[in-house]
């Protein structure tokens, strides 16, 4: 008989953390655990005991072994725990056996993140983004969830499409991803737009990039008072936001806030956010924020750097912040060598950010090239180009036009030698 293990809507989850680990990254599950439990509080559940297992690899069929799914069951009924959830993505065996086995509710890392996406998803392509990743999820672990899935309470899991009470059959649920992929596709056809009459205006794209809760909001919103919402929890927005940035030197650029990374983020994130996390990709140059107050900085920063690897990313410069430097010891030993440069700041209260704006300038400086013209006053569009992309050093008004010295990018020098060879300037 099909077992339900209900969770009321109103009823606080208690759960408990497994995870596996080896000789050879015991300190990294430990970290991993240590996350996943702000991830399981971010979720709206209790952490009331955290168990790893010590083998070489997870048990193919079950996660754990024999003894410590037993061990796990005697923590169920001695801390009143309502399910467990597993630090890695679970195959549909291991969810349909754990179940059985345990006889509660059985989560993964990726069932947790995917609810806490459904519930921060607000504008309609992060709604879009997530019941995708999360259908994808289910029809992946048909054969494992049915149970799972024919729950009718609350709790982890059943926020997002779950609230639509969706059959469990597979053509519902591919029929449902193939509308969301039509909706997506409008979504991005639009953003597709958008970043099109940017690229004519020709101001270069800077991405805040870093994992979750690291500041990027905070930073985005000092910069340029975007008025983002910016919480100390985890995964705070989902949506990115592009603003207008004017640098000290007049020169204006585009900065955008990403969705920040976090380990073992879904591969049905990855794929449904990509019009989202290829913010980055477009970008031309990156400030990597970093929570310098952390305990965990060095694997924070490789998380980083992987997801800009695999989302195709890198070769990029990069800026990294150490932010939250208001938090953490002055004497803190902090590098990136991926680096271009690195600085410590505190977007809370502005320490640091006349030198980023700085570092910016001069990056961008490096990156053109210095002109000395006189442009008649009938080309007067090219004088806005250089004016609006460019670094103005002098600018003379003569009888034969406006004299300029100024630094300006590549795609303008080359329209200003179009100009001279029709002999126009």
């Amino acid at each position: 008989m099909e077992k339900h293990f209900e969770i009321e809507k109103n009823d606080v989850e208690r759960v408990i953390l497994v995870g596996i680990a080896n000789r050879d990254n015991e300190s990294y599950i430990i970290d991993s655990i240590n996350e996943l439990e702000e991830l399981a509080t971010t979720a709206g559940a209790i952490t009331v005991e955290k168990v790893i297992q010590n083998r070489e690899n997870v048990h193919p069929g079950t996660y754990l072994g024999k003894g410590k799914i037993e061990e796990v069951k005697e923590l169920i009924e001695e801390l009143n725990a309502t399910g467990i959830i597993c630090d890695d993505e679970l195959s549909p065996a291991q969810l349909k056996n754990l179940e059985e086995l345990l006889e509660c509710k059985i989560m993964d890392r990726t069932m947790v993140i995917l609810d806490i996406f459904a519930n921060r998803a607000h504008t309609r392509e992060g709604i879009i983004q997530v019941e995708l990743a999360q259908l994808q999820y289910r029809l992946s672990r048909l054969s494992g969830i049915g149970i799972s899935l024919s729950r009718l309470g609350g709790g982890i899991g059943t926020r997002g499409p779950g609230e639509k009470k969706l059959e469990t059959d597979r053509r519902h649920i591919r029929k449902a991803i193939s509308q969301l992929k039509k909706e997506l596709e409008e979504v991005k056809k639009h953003r597709n737009l958008i970043r099109e009459k940017r690229k004519k205006q020709g101001k270069m794209k800077i991405a805040i990039v870093g994992y979750t809760n690291a500041g990027k909001s905070t930073l985005l919103n000092k910069l340029t008072d975007a008025q983002v919402l910016s919480e100390d929890k985890l995964f705070a927005t989902l949506d990115p936001t592009t603003r207008q940035l004017v640098l000290p030197n007049g020169t204006e650029v585009f900065l955008t806030d990403t969705v920040g990374f976090i380990r073992k983020l879904p591969h049905q994130l990855i794929k449904a956010f990509h019009s989202t996390l290829e913010e980055a990709v477009v970008a031309d140059m990156l400030i990597h924020v970093v929570d310098s107050s952390s305990d965990q900085v060095e694997s924070h920063m490789k998380v980083v750097y992987e997801t800009l690897e695999q989302l195709g990313a890198t070769g990029k410069t990069v800026i990294t912040v150490f932010n939250k430097s208001d938090k953490e010891e002055s004497d803190k030993y902090l590098q990136d060598n991926n680096a271009f440069k690195t600085l410590r700041l505190s977007a809370i209260d502005g320490y640091g950010i006349e030198q980023l704006l700085d570092i910016i300038e001069k990056k961008i400086q490096e990156d053109k090239i210095f002109i000395k013209e006189i442009i008649p006053y009938d080309n007067g569009s090219i004088l806005n180009q250089i004016r609006t992309n460019g670094q103005i050093i002098n600018e003379e008004y003569r009888n034969e036009g406006t004299y300029i010295e100024a630094f300006v990018d590549i795609k303008t020098f080359g329209e200003l030698n179009k100009l001279k060879e029709k002999s126009l300037i």
